[in-house]
């Protein structure tokens, strides 16, 4: 029996969660766009600074503090002290190298002490035993629609924001089996729609 989309997305509170793939930022703006309250960004000095800007289109940019570190170590003690504070709803984490059992313990406790959700960007196989979830996402374009006489053609239902599709692959779930999901993002609605089971 799969797991229902609904019962894993949007992310259960107060955990630790971890993402990776090619899609991952869309995947943590929507996850931000979802939080309640101010969403903390942190990440290193020397990778390319998130724009809030850019995130328009899932998430409020207005909500967004962008955290700055100069090494990974330093990455993970600020998003512990945001989450153990309880005054944001989101703490995106970016990381470059594996994470030990020890640091997803930590972060899954500061998690549960803040009553936050931690969000982790993982580089593929890095991540912590302590998640909660892990998911693994990649995009590809909507197929053309056959018109009447063979030639493809553009999906009126699909507007400028929903021009792609993505494959949320739930690769690690504490709670639950695993599952895959197309999914893609309804801008007037501003949520993530389900078009179907990955597979089916």
């Amino acid at each position: 029996m799969s797991t229902p989309f609904s019962s894993v997305f949007p992310l259960k509170r107060a955990r630790a969660h971890e993402v990776c793939g090619e899609s991952c930022l869309v995947f943590a703006a929507i996850t931000a766009g979802e939080a309640t309250g101010p969403v903390v960004w942190v990440s290193e000095r020397w990778r390319p600074v998130v724009n809030p800007e850019g995130l328009a289109p899932y998430c409020d940019p207005g909500r967004l503090l962008v955290t700055r570190a100069d090494s990974q170590l330093n990455v993970l003690a600020s998003a512990e002290t945001a989450l153990r504070s309880g005054a944001v709803g989101l703490v995106v984490v970016e990381i470059t190298s594996p994470i030990g059992l020890t640091e997803g313990r930590r972060l899954q406790l500061a998690a549960e002490t803040g009553g936050t959700t931690a969000l982790l960007l993982i580089p593929e196989g890095g991540g912590s035993n302590a998640a909660e979830t892990r998911w693994h996402c990649t995009g590809f374009p909507i197929p053309a629609v056959p018109s009447q006489h063979g030639l493809p053609q553009h999906d009126p239902r699909e507007n400028d924001h929903d021009s792609t599709r993505w494959r949320w692959s739930l690769i690690k779930n504490k709670i639950g089996t695993l599952s895959e999901w197309v999914v893609r993002w309804d801008a007037a609605a501003r949520r993530v729609i389900v078009v179907s089971e990955a597979g089916s």
